[in-house]
């Protein structure tokens, strides 16, 4: 079996779910990781060798550039701000390397347009951690609808009511900043659920919508709170509401209304048919944590990308999949700037 040797850039809070689904691949092996501060790079080499001594020698960078010259790797992950995603997939596939890419991908449409034509010029993946996705009951939700049995999409809406204060934006200078972050609630929390929104109602065409700074005026420059009408190709309206001042992380809601079936996620899926059948979906698998409260995705969406990789199938959510969602997104703030429907074509 080959075995893919794999680097790491960025070792922060994000960085740990990564190095727990590397270490339980087979096949896999972390050979190098990087931090512009040392230490947190020093500690992630030495958290991977206390949880796995067999996985061999971790070289430790503090350039990222230098460790894509020497290290002789097969693919790298990126967990790193926002804005170093596209420079850092970019060099990393034209030196040959595979990259699975926290989201969001970037923060600007032509930046992640070129990820995706880097991608498919150089031959080398390009995956997105919408690890979403892969939860129980977001992959139930999509079976049902491409089964035909809950008929045709009418409509859907969600909610995202989390809690972000000063004290997690005091956690790294990027946060909270238009020029490295790129945004607030919509691109670092909420987009994920956009993400499945879309992938539940299909290809949007439109977006209308606001943003604001309600608690957090002072201490961050970008939105804690956004609203965003969603017109989608097949006639169908999504809304969507998200803030991070709410007292805690609150599950999700996401409701799909269907001719035959409401599908409403609310911690618990539950779909209530037609005919007056109702199923219950509880998710398998819940970790605890600021990152990893809502399934655990990150996991199981490792796993595939290298199984995958090493069948030689396509990754369900490479660059291309995950560019709705970004443009969704950079629609919103376009559209909150300048009070108009902004189409995403």
């Amino acid at each position: 079996m080959k075995i893919y040797e794999i680097g790491l850039i960025g070792c922060g809070a994000i960085a740990s779910l990564h190095r727990d689904a590397l270490l339980a691949c087979p096949g896999v092996r972390i050979a190098a990781v990087c931090d512009i501060v040392p230490e947190r790079a020093e500690a992630m080499a030495v958290s991977i060798g206390a949880a796995a001594p067999d996985n061999g020698l971790v070289r430790v960078y503090e350039d990222w550039h230098r460790m894509l010259a020497e290290a002789k790797l097969d693919g790298v992950h990126l967990c790193t701000p926002h804005f170093l995603h596209p420079p850092m997939a970019i060099e990393a596939m034209r030196a040959g390397l595979h990259v699975l890419t926290e989201k969001p991908m970037g923060i600007a449409v032509a930046d992640v347009e070129e990820m995706v034509r880097v991608s498919s010029q150089t031959g080398k993946r390009l995956g997105v951690c919408f690890q979403n996705r892969y939860n129980t009951t977001s992959a139930r939700m999509r079976e049902l609808i491409d089964s035909g049995r809950v008929g045709r999409v009418l409509g859907g809406r969600a909610v995202v009511t989390w809690k972000r204060d000063a004290g997690y934006y005091g956690s790294g200078p990027w946060r909270g900043t238009w020029d490295e972050e790129g945004g607030g609630v919509m691109i670092n929390q909420a987009i994920h659920t956009l993400d499945l929104l879309q992938w539940f109602l299909g290809k949007p065409v439109s977006i209308r919508g606001s943003i604001d700074t309600r608690l957090l005026a002072g201490v961050i420059e970008v939105e804690d709170t956004a609203d965003a009408l969603i017109r989608f190709e097949n006639g169908v309206n999504g809304l969507f509401y998200a803030t991070n001042n709410y007292c805690t992380d609150a599950p999700v809601l996401l409701e799909i209304v269907c001719e035959k079936a409401v599908m409403r996620l609310d911690g618990d899926l539950t779909v209530r048919h037609a005919d007056g059948m109702v199923e219950t979906v509880a998710e398998k698998d819940v970790s605890t944590g600021e990152k990893a409260y809502w399934g655990c995705g990150h996991k199981v969406l490792v796993a595939d990308w290298y199984a995958r990789m090493r069948g030689r199938k396509a990754f369900p959510i490479d660059g291309q999949t995950a560019l709705p969602a970004m443009r969704l997104v950079l629609g919103l703030y376009e559209s909150a700037r300048s009070g108009r429907e902004v189409a995403l074509d």
